[in-house]
């Protein structure tokens, strides 16, 4: 195991610090560059018109995607999971749960908007990329959260992917979550879920 000197990372292995951060890339790739492409290319080629004509509700195929793409999450999360597991248990559980839960759900969001506003697959896959690869860098995953600079580290914080890091990782330490984590993914949720809903195309 790797250790960094103790007034940088307190001590902890680089290992431990980058199980969250591996948790948040799997939930943002997922979210930022799988998700939205297949609804903007449904636009795009008129499958989300066509169910208009039909009984079943248009909304089923949104909600089947979405589906799709959360078993992925939970599927990666599980590998991920089992690497960590194997090092040490969570020692705040619950609060694991609540903060993995609401990562997700402010990265669908998030992922939901994309899609809703971009008209062809190739562009939600741009764009999707464009604000996946920032975010994972305020995660930490090319320099840890705790070596940064005192102004990107605040960033980091009203990041999703810089907030699930920081909830993940109390955690799995012993501390239940920050409320300001939860709060900004939460926020997050709130409004990009709500601005998808209000701005999301058929056609």
């Amino acid at each position: 195991q790797v250790y960094h000197p103790p007034g940088q990372l307190g001590g902890a292995t680089l290992f431990h610090l980058y199980v969250p951060i591996l948790g948040s890339f799997v939930i943002g790739m997922i979210a930022l560059c799988s998700l939205p492409g297949p609804l903007a290319s449904y636009r795009e080629q008129g499958i989300l018109r066509r169910p208009s004509t039909t009984p079943a509700p248009r909304a089923w195929v949104l909600a089947a995607q979405v589906l799709i793409n959360l078993v992925l999450v939970v599927i990666g999360l599980v590998v991920v999971g089992v690497v960590a597991y194997g090092l040490a248990a969570p020692q705040e559980p619950g609060g694991l749960v609540l903060s993995v839960a609401l990562s997700i759900a402010a990265l669908f969001a998030i992922g939901l908007l994309i899609a809703a506003v971009m008209p062809t697959a190739r562009g939600a896959a741009a764009l999707g990329s464009l604000t996946f690869f920032p975010l994972i860098f305020f995660a930490g995953l090319w320099v840890p959260r705790q070596v940064m600079p005192t102004v990107l580290q605040h960033i980091s914080n009203y990041t999703p992917l810089g907030a699930s890091v920081q909830a993940v990782q109390d955690s799995m330490q012993g501390a239940f979550p920050p409320a300001a984590s939860l709060l900004v993914l939460a926020g997050y949720a709130v409004v990009f879920a709500l601005l998808a809903w209000r701005l999301f195309r058929w056609e």
